[in-house]
């Protein structure tokens, strides 16, 4: 992969480090990293980064360098990929699969499934997840397929411009259009996994629409698609209960059901703007069959 930029005369780039900076926003970390592999170039010539630029002059960036990624072991794996370019990534997780190896999943997390494929078409970069799922979330992960993509849709995610869309089941009935949970997220003390809501928490904001009702026997479920303001780790979860409607099967923050062996979350939805062509881009994936109600 490689990033590329003709000054223009209408430019005010004074060197060749103005224009990765404020052009392309390129960390200092990443910057670094291209210098000492040799990866910047001006008019095809290998240069410093202070070297003095003007208009028609051509900017490159290689970012095709290796990387040590050996910290994850393969793990063949078949993986749902909704879509794939030189950029990134994108796959459909199913539920009871960690995103990260742990001590309990060391070998079989999805970061061991993509390093598998990565190895398969000679791409010697680290595993970069740029959204994280809870284990037993199902749904949208993307990877990007090089730090200065992970970089640029981790901004995305700060500016609010990287949208993630939830679809899940909740005990009870619930009415509404459009509702809005805004309440501030913290550790639950003593506990190194639960969170709560606590007004010394960060800020934390979830939308959502019901999308649906139903009865099961004697089991009252709304369906709801949520769009994430902040992403604070288990958010939905702790704001669901937090209004007395936990998620179907959520035995951390709810109780355990025979209707499903897990919390009732997909993550169903995410859009963003393309870090290379800069055009608007959205990927679904399908509902589960564990969390379809006919």
């Amino acid at each position: 992969m490689e990033l590329n930029y003709k000054i223009l005369k209408s430019d005010s780039y004074i060197n060749v480090k103005h224009v990765l900076k404020e052009y392309f926003n390129v960390s200092d970390r990443l910057l670094l990293k291209l210098k000492n592999n040799k990866k910047i170039f001006l008019n095809d010539k290998e240069v410093f980064v202070n070297n003095v630029v003007k208009a028609n002059d051509c900017i490159k960036v290689l970012l095709d360098f290796q990387e040590d990624n050996s910290n994850i072991l393969p793990f063949k794996m078949n993986l749902n990929i909704i879509y794939e370019d030189d950029y990134y990534l994108v796959v459909n997780k199913e539920p009871h699969i960690s995103i990260h190896p742990s001590m309990a999943h060391q070998n079989n997390s999805l970061s061991n499934g993509v390093k598998y494929y990565f190895d398969t078409i000679g791409l010697n970069k680290k595993i970069r997840p740029v959204n994280r799922l809870d284990k037993d979330t199902s749904g949208i992960v993307i990877f990007a397929k090089n730090e200065y993509i992970q970089e640029c849709l981790i901004k995305q995610m700060k500016a609010g411009t990287f949208i993630k869309e939830y679809i899940g089941l909740c005990t009870g009935y619930l009415i509404g259009n459009d509702e809005v949970i805004n309440a501030p997220i913290a550790r639950k003390n003593d506990s190194i996994i639960e969170r709560c809501v606590n007004r010394n928490g960060d800020k934390s904001i979830t939308y959502y629409s019901v999308l649906n009702n139903y009865r099961i026997d004697t089991t009252y479920i709304s369906k709801l698609l949520y769009i994430l303001k902040t992403g604070r780790t288990h958010q939905i979860r702790v704001h669901m209960q937090h209004i007395g409607h936990p998620i179907l099967g959520d035995t951390l923050y709810g109780t355990e059901t025979t209707l499903i062996k897990r919390q009732a979350l997909h993550s169903y939805k995410t859009s963003f703007i393309h870090p290379i062509y800069k055009n608007k881009i959205e990927y679904t994936a399908d509902l589960p069959d564990d969390m379809k109600i006919t």
